[in-house]
């Protein structure tokens, strides 16, 4: 949303700069994630004083000399008659470019070189007054920056306003809110609130209100609770005054006309869409609130044909179609410069009639986008009339005839509000009459209830219907930085955590530890030819509408998108769910641990300038280790798979994952990405009740104390010669079972091919650590479990040891 300072100003006199307003918002409203200053293009101007001024003859031209601040005169040409020396005036320096676009020159101009430009008003943008330079009442030393001597600009606000909270949509909106952190009372604006209010009453009606020249009909009234209109007479289309464009163009909108100005002071100004028609064009001087029909089509204000369907709510005449409700007008009635008589359109649309016309018609409109999260149908009588009256006062017409037909819908449920219950969740005490001044400053109507309150949220609140959602509006007003940050005392719970959450925390942890960064994008994808393909009824976007069935694929385009920005080195990890179709039921989802790695292994550092790059053996590591992290305890092995796969991970016997080379959309200079997908647990999708009615969820493993060793290790090395046939886990396996409860750690250090190795063998060199809990192992002993793991390997696998 973007917010005028100066017009919210008007709402709201804070007197505090652009910078305070936009911290104040950031801290308890919304993250002001944008601040743009409108007359960004004054930067370079600075105030220069004249030192000296002398009349070139046979011109009306002087040649002066102007400090600007830099420490020498610069002489300067001027045309202005009004130049006198001592005097202060905005100054353009060599290379500056005006706002014309112009760029200021060192030139020679009679004779006399001119380096820098003397500025008039009209030349800065603001004002039309050319006949002489602006002269400047200020005490500031030359070179200092226009911008800081007059306030020359506005400054926009660009607020991220959430979903549940459409109310901040419209200057009033924000403005309540300053209002209620500062103290000033907010009111109407100066350029609205002497407006004639209407003399007569709105003619109204259930379904349908009828004055002379118009009827206004509801025939859907679930998709349209209320719906006004106002009848102006005598208007003329054409431009707008100077502050209705200053205020459209400083929300980055584009002046019109008159009319459509004022459509847009509303929609920004108040948060309410309207939509001007031209009544002449109405047939049957009607308007109808209906269903589209069947085969119906409609020509809306940007040129397309639409093909309407019935699950389309329109706004008609006897005839036709005029516009898509809360979407979008219709050329038929549009208005133009030959229009007199406008009906002015207030309405209250129902949130997702207006998502599925708006959808249906493939448009996003900044009304339908109003309407989709809801507007305050309250207010639709008072802007009904401020509407109205401001489109006669800039359009020149005369407020004929006001309907006004349906009624708003019951105000919700007041919410109880545990002054305690505030305390327990804050972890502060909040006094009863802080909360009460806080939510009312904000519009609640709150009443003592006994030991509690209750508060009726006002009717642009529509997001407030749970207590916790009343102490946090008390959390935010106050200031989360008002916030205890000391750990209250608490009492430690008996249940476990779910042992999906501790195998991502100790995947994340040796993740991170392993130098990769983790992603969390949202687990849609664009689809395929499979039928295992999960289809979003409501798709956050119709370019990516499936739930996708690899984490992988998603982790793909992330890659994608680091390569078309010349990024090569990508050390990527999600932990996430991927879903299947089941027919009949639920879909099967599964949580996954994705990883990609490409390029450089790590950074580069001074100690090691070329790191090396990711290889097919480092992603074959890296699955050991994330994997024996996420499932201990588990049999795990790494099969060697069929091509595109590497290997297939495989836990207890099963197939739980792969490593596998990634195809990319890549350039040429990319290296090698590889890939590692391992299923972490099975999500279940039956019914809640059919759930519970199953055998219980197996306990997690709980961890067991083991006190550090006291007694020392007994470490030595065997060299082996294995045959190419037989892997190198499998030696491990049969060293690990034959080394008893002694065994503490078996590694696998060096691989060895060449002179002294016979043809279809390597040398594998292990290193054993043996520890007995009690004692210090004598050297017998040692010699005897040397003896006794090379008597099984030779056994078992016919392994036997590298001698010198």
């Amino acid at each position: 949303m973007n917010i005028s300072h100066d017009w919210l100003e008007r709402f709201v006199p804070h007197g505090r700069t652009a910078e305070q307003v936009r911290d104040l918002l950031t801290a308890h409203v919304a993250t002001v994630e944008g601040f743009e200053p409108l007359r960004a293009d004054l930067a370079p101007f600075v105030v220069g004083r004249v030192v000296e001024s002398e009349r070139i003859p046979d011109t009306k031209l002087s040649f002066n000399k102007v400090d600007d601040g830099s420490g020498a005169l610069l002489e300067v040409v001027c045309g202005a008659p009004n130049v006198a020396v001592g005097a202060k005036y905005p100054f353009a320096r060599t290379g500056t470019t005006m706002p014309a676009g112009l760029v200021i020159e060192k030139r020679k101009i009679r004779g006399f070189t001119s380096n820098g430009m003397l500025c008039s008003a009209r030349e800065l943008g603001l004002g039309e007054d050319h006949d002489g330079i602006l002269a400047l009442e200020t005490d500031a030393d030359p070179g200092t920056p226009l911008l800081d001597v007059l306030p020359l600009g506005d400054v926009r606000l660009v607020v991220d306003v959430l979903p549940n909270r459409p109310d901040l949509l419209s200057h009033r909106g924000v403005a309540r809110e300053v209002a209620a952190l500062t103290g000033v009372p907010l009111r109407l604006p100066a350029e609205v609130a002497s407006l004639p209010a209407f003399p007569g009453k709105p003619a109204t009606g259930a379904q349908e209100a009828r004055v002379p020249g118009l009827r206004v009909t509801i025939e859907d009234g679930e998709g349209c609770p209320q719906y006004g209109a106002a009848v102006i007479a005598g208007v003329t289309v054409g431009p707008s005054p100077a502050w209705l464009r200053a205020a459209v163009e400083a929300v980055g909108g584009r002046s019109i006309n008159n009319v459509v100005d004022a459509t847009n002071y509303l929609l920004h100004g108040f948060g309410q869409p309207v939509h001007a028609f031209d009544a002449a064009k109405l047939a049957g001087d009607a308007i109808i609130v209906r269903r589209a029909r069947a085969g119906e089509t409609l020509r809306t204000l940007d040129g397309v044909d639409r093909k309407l369907g019935t699950e389309m709510l329109v706004i008609a005449d006897a005839e036709r179609a005029t516009a898509l409700a809360g979407v979008m007008g219709g050329e038929a009635s549009e208005v133009t410069a030959a229009t007199t008589r406008v009906v002015l359109e207030v309405a209250t649309f129902e949130p997702r009639r207006t998502r599925t016309t708006r959808r249906a018609a493939g448009l996003s409109t900044d009304a339908s986008y109003r309407f989709e999260r809801g507007v305050d149908e309250a207010a639709l009588g008072e802007l009904l009339a401020l509407g109205a009256a401001l489109l006669a006062s800039v359009a020149g017409g005369r407020v004929e005839h006001l309907l006004h037909v349906g009624a708003p819908r019951p105000d919700p449920a007041p919410v109880t509000l545990r002054p305690s219950r505030v305390g327990h969740l804050l972890g502060d005490a909040v006094p009863v009459g802080e909360i009460r001044a806080a939510l009312e400053s904000i519009g609640f109507r709150v009443e003592a209830s006994g030991d509690a309150l209750r508060c009726a949220p006002p009717s642009w609140r529509h997001d407030v219907a749970r207590e916790v959602d009343l102490i946090e509006e008390v959390a935010r007003l106050r200031g989360f930085d008002r916030l205890p940050d000391v750990l209250q005392g608490a009492r430690p719970g008996t249940v476990p955590d779910h042992p999906l959450w501790t195998a991502y925390r100790r995947v994340r942890d040796l993740a991170v530890a392993s130098g990769l960064m983790e992603v969390r994008p949202l687990p849609f994808a664009a689809g395929g030819q499979g039928h295992a393909l999960v289809r979003v009824r409501n798709p956050l976007g119709e370019d990516e509408p499936f739930l996708r069935t690899s984490v992988l694929d998603t982790l793909a385009r992330r890659a994608e998108y680091n390569l078309n920005r010349m990024q090569g080195d990508v050390r990527l990890f999600e932990v996430g769910t991927t879903f299947r179709a089941v027919p009949g039921a639920l879909p099967h989802e599964e949580h996954r641990l994705g990883v990609l790695v490409m390029g450089l292994r790590r950074p580069p550092h001074f100690s090691e300038p070329e790191p090396p790059a990711w290889d097919a053996w480092d992603a074959k590591a890296l699955a050991e280790h994330l994997s024996a992290a996420a499932l201990p305890g588990r049999a795990i092995a790494l099969e060697p798979a069929e091509a595109p796969l590497l290997w297939s991970i495989v836990v207890d016997g099963a197939p739980a994952g792969v490593v596998t080379r990634l195809a990319l959309d890549a350039p040429v200079w990319a290296r090698p990405a590889f890939g590692i997908e391992l299923t972490l647990g099975v999500m279940p999708s039956a019914p809640p009740s059919r759930a519970a009615a199953g055998a219980p969820a197996p306990r997690a493993a709980v961890p067991r104390f083991r006190a550090l060793p006291t007694t020392p290790a007994a470490v030595f090395d065997l060299a082996l010669l294995v045959p190419d046939t037989i892997a190198a886990a499998r030696v491990g396996e049969v060293l690990r079972d034959a080394g008893g409860t002694m065994l503490e750690r078996c590694e696998l250090f060096d691989e060895f091919r060449g002179g002294g190795v016979p043809a279809g063998h390597r040398s594998l060199a292990w290193r054993l650590t043996f520890r007995h809990p009690e004692r210090t192992l004598r050297d017998k002993e040692i010699e005897g479990r040397r003896a006794q793991l090379l008597k099984t390997l030779e056994s078992q696998l016919g392994v036997r040891p590298r001698t010198a």
